[in-house]
C-alpha cells in the first residue's frame, strides 16, 4: 500500500502533512511513502531527507493522487478555499482522504468531497479520549498558534514586555489579557509570562481558573452565569446573543487596560462569538495590538478582517489565519507525529481497517461510499436544513 503526501495549496499554508522521520515509523507498518517533489521544502524539509528515509519522491501531484490509497494532507480540499476543487476532482471512489477536513464549517465542501466516494477521516472530529491524544492536531496547532500569536504582538507593539529598571528610568511590563484559556490560550499566557508580561485571563469555563494561575497569570472574573458553558470533550458550548452582548460590554473595561489582547474564543461549528467590540477598541491606548486567533471563523473582535492586519486609531488588529503555519517546521513536526499515531491506529497488516468499533475511526470517519456518514456532521446539516425552512 502507497500513502502520499501531497504539497499544500492553500495560500500562505507552508505546513506539510507528513515529515521524513515518521517514513520509517510507517515502514513497520508495511506501506510506502510517495512525496510530491518539493512538497516539503517550505517546511524546511527537501527531497533528499525524505528519500534518506526511504521515502519516494513523485515527478507531479498527479503522480501522487493516482498511485496512493491514503492521501495525507494538512488542509484537505474541503478546507481548502483556494486549490481544494481542483484537488477534489483528483480523488477517486475508495481512496483514504486524511486530515483537516472542515467538517462542520462549509456543508456544501463536505457534500463535494462525499460526492468523490472517496473515504475520508477529518481529524478535528477526534473524540476527546487518552487513547486519542497523541492524535490531537487540534491541540497541537494551537499550541503553535499561541505562542506566534505572543511573539506576532511583540513584534508589533510599540513597548517592550518586561519589567525593566535601567539608569534611564523604569520601563513598566506590557499588560497582556488572553481572552480563552484553552490550549492555544494556555501557551500564549505561558510565552507571555517567560517574556516578563503581566497576564491576566479570561474564559467562560470556571474551570480555567486552576490553569490559568498555575501558569502565574490572574484569572479575570465577570459577573456572568456560566454554568453551561462547558460541554462535552471540554469543549465551549454557545451561549446565547444576550450573554454575549453583556459579556462583551464587561470585556471592555478588560480590553481598555490592557496592551496586547489575544483572543482564541471558539465554538465548534459555530462563527466565533463577537467579545470585543468597536467601541472596546476605542478605549484601547494608541499603540496597542489584538491578535485575533478566532479570525477563520469571524473573529472575537468586531473589527476583524480575517487574514488582513488593520490599523484602527492606532491599534493594530491581526487577523489571524493559519497562524501555525508561520513556525511550519515545528508545527509540520508535530502535525505528522499526530498523523502516524493515527495512521497506527487505521492500518492493520498493510491494509486500511476500518472498524467502527474503534470510538477513534468511528469518530473521525466523514465520508464513506459516497455519503456523509459522521453522526456530528449529519445532525449539524439537519439542524441547518430545520433553521432554514
Amino acid at each position: 500500500m502507497i500513502v502520499g503526501v501531497v504539497a499544500e495549496s492553500s495560500i500562505g499554508e507552508d505546513r506539510v502533512a507528513l515529515v521524513p522521520k515518521i517514513v520509517a515509523k510507517l515502514a513497520k507498518l508495511g506501506v510506502d511513502v510517495l512525496v510530491e517533489n518539493g512538497a516539503g521544502v517550505a517546511a524546511g524539509y527537501g527531497d533528499s531527507a525524505y528519500e534518506a528515509e526511504g521515502a519516494r519522491i513523485a515527478a507531479d501531484r498527479d503522480d501522487v493522487c493516482q498511485n496512493a490509497e491514503i492521501i495525507l494532507r494538512v488542509r484537505a480540499p474541503s478546507a481548502d478555499p483556494d486549490g481544494g476543487r481542483e484537488d477534489l476532482e483528483k480523488l477517486r471512489p475508495g481512496q483514504v482522504l486524511v486530515g483537516h477536513l472542515d467538517p462542520l464549517g462549509g456543508i456544501d465542501a463536505v457534500d463535494a468531497l462525499a460526492s468523490t466516494g472517496a473515504t475520508s477521516f477529518a481529524l478535528e472530529l477526534l473524540p476527546r479520549i487518552t487513547r486519542a491524544q497523541s492524535m490531537d492536531v487540534l491541540s497541537s496547532q494551537a499550541t503553535v498558534s499561541g505562542y506566534k500569536a505572543v511573539i506576532q504582538a511583540a513584534d508589533l507593539i510599540n513597548r517592550m514586555y518586561p519589567l525593566l529598571m535601567t539608569a534611564a528610568g523604569t520601563i513598566a511590563p506590557t499588560r497582556v489579557l488572553i481572552v480563552g484559556a484553552g490550549v492555544a490560550g494556555l501557551q500564549a499566557i505561558a510565552t507571555a509570562r517567560r517574556l516578563g508580561a503581566v497576564v491576566q485571563a479570561y474564559d467562560v469555563r470556571p474551570a480555567a481558573r486552576e490553569q490559568v494561575e498555575s501558569l502565574g497569570a490572574r484569572f479575570a472574573e465577570l459577573e456572568l452565569e456560566t454554568a453551561d458553558a462547558e460541554g462535552a470533550g471540554g469543549y465551549a458550548e454557545a451561549l446565547g446573543d444576550d450573554f454575549y452582548h453583556r459579556q462583551g460590554e464587561l470585556m471592555a473595561e478588560l480590553v481598555a487596560d490592557s496592551d496586547v489582547v489575544i483572543t482564541t474564543a471558539a465554538v465548534p461549528g459555530t462563527r466565533a462569538p463577537v467579545l470585543i467590540s468597536a467601541d472596546a477598541v476605542k478605549g484601547m491606548q494608541a499603540g496597542s495590538v489584538i491578535v485575533d486567533l478566532a479570525a477563520e471563523t469571524g473573529g472575537n473582535c468586531e473589527l476583524t478582517r480575517p487574514g488582513e492586519t488593520i490599523d484602527v486609531g492606532g491599534v493594530t488588529i491581526v487577523g489571524a489565519v493559519h497562524l501555525a503555519s508561520a513556525v511550519p517546521r515545528d508545527a509540520s513536526d508535530m502535525y505528522a507525529h499526530n498523523m502516524g499515531a493515527f495512521l497506527e491506529n487505521l492500518i492493520t497488516d498493510g491494509a486500511v481497517d476500518i472498524n467502527l468499533d474503534d470510538e477513534i475511526i468511528q469518530g473521525t470517519l466523514l465520508t464513506h461510499e459516497g455519503k456523509i456518514v459522521s453522526e456530528r456532521v449529519r445532525e449539524l446539516i439537519a439542524n441547518s436544513d430545520r433553521e432554514s425552512e
